[in-house]
């Protein structure tokens, strides 16, 4: 896999170790139903790499029509047909599929996240957890020296101090998949300072007080930081702040949907990033593709998806 670019190594990199990891033993993967050519193509390309051994979850006239119309060889790929041609049955499908061990990962194709997710999230599809589903982000930024975690920017739209110990929780476990040992966390808000009006201070508060209490031992979380503190040793220092996570953090746990989402759009489109992301939380890791993602975007997801998760 070439990066056109040439400015995303360490996204290169992790596919490069996810490639190892599966040599002989490609991860079974559900792409969902995957009626555009970008779910296909991507699938076709981590295929091609030995990543995956994909199976094709939906109406199966819509799938190889649209991999006619995009010139895409599927021949080889398994198809798995639902009871109709909804979406919404393609998912069901597809959480059974995780159920009897068919598949170890899901992908989304062309149907909405919500039609997906829903059927991730049912109480009776047997993908819940002792954890919150959660996102987790992972940055390839032109201007800082490794990979940089981002959570949660995707689905926890206002999360309590609970729902911030899950999204904590699943980020530090995916992070050790992929070869980051003690991951630096900074739990980011508007300012550095404890303030109660602010509650996402309240809330870091608390978490490195749980940390220090003996929460995450594999860990080094210091917070609040305000994000120019975060990630700026220089910053810190200038602010009197003493701290062995500014300008080295290999997470952000951020304060909510609205600041994550934003962060990570501009991260992408003003800051030169790229990324991979998962929702985590789930009995096996699930891929959101968007129409926006680059194709390195969608190939680094799938490696992640790839690559061990760590208890």
């Amino acid at each position: 896999m070439s990066d056109s670019s040439g400015s995303h190594p360490r996204l290169l990199a992790l596919i490069d170790r996810a490639r190892a990891h599966t040599r002989g033993h490609p991860l079974p993967l559900g792409v969902v139903y995957p009626g555009n050519a970008m779910a296909l193509e991507v699938t076709i390309q981590a295929q091609e790499l030995g990543l995956v051994a994909p199976v094709l979850i939906g109406p199966r006239a819509l799938i190889q029509s649209t991999a006619d119309a995009a010139g895409l060889n599927i021949g080889a790929m398994e198809i798995m047909e639902p009871a109709n041609a909804a979406p919404a049955a393609s998912a069901q499908l597809a959480t059974e599929l995780v159920r009897s061990g068919k598949v170890r990962a899901l992908m989304k194709g062309s149907l909405h996240t919500d039609e997906l997710m829903a059927a991730v999230v049912s109480r009776s599809s047997g993908m819940r957890t002792d954890t919150r589903i959660s996102h987790l982000f992972v940055f390839d930024l032109p201007r800082y020296p490794k990979l940089l975690g981002l959570a949660d920017c995707v689905v926890n739209i206002s999360p309590d101090l609970a729902a911030k110990e899950h999204i904590l929780t699943n980020a530090l476990r995916a992070l050790n998949s992929l070869g980051i040992t003690r991951p630096k966390v900074a739990i980011v808000a508007a300012v550095e300072s404890v303030n109660p009006h602010i509650q996402a201070t309240l809330d870091a508060q608390m978490l490195v007080a749980a940390h220090h209490q003996g929460r995450w031992p594999e860990a080094i979380i210091e917070g609040p930081f305000g994000f120019d503190n975060a990630v700026s040793s220089e910053a810190a220092r200038i602010k009197g702040m003493d701290s062995e996570v500014a300008g080295d953090a290999d997470l952000m746990l951020m304060p909510d949907l609205n600041a994550g989402n934003m962060l990570y759009k501009s991260f992408n489109y003003i800051g030169g990033g790229d990324c991979a992301g998962l929702v985590l939380g789930a009995s096996v890791p699930i891929v959101l593709t968007s129409r926006s993602d680059s194709a390195l975007a969608r190939l680094a997801s799938i490696a992640m998806a790839a690559l061990p998760a760590k208890s």
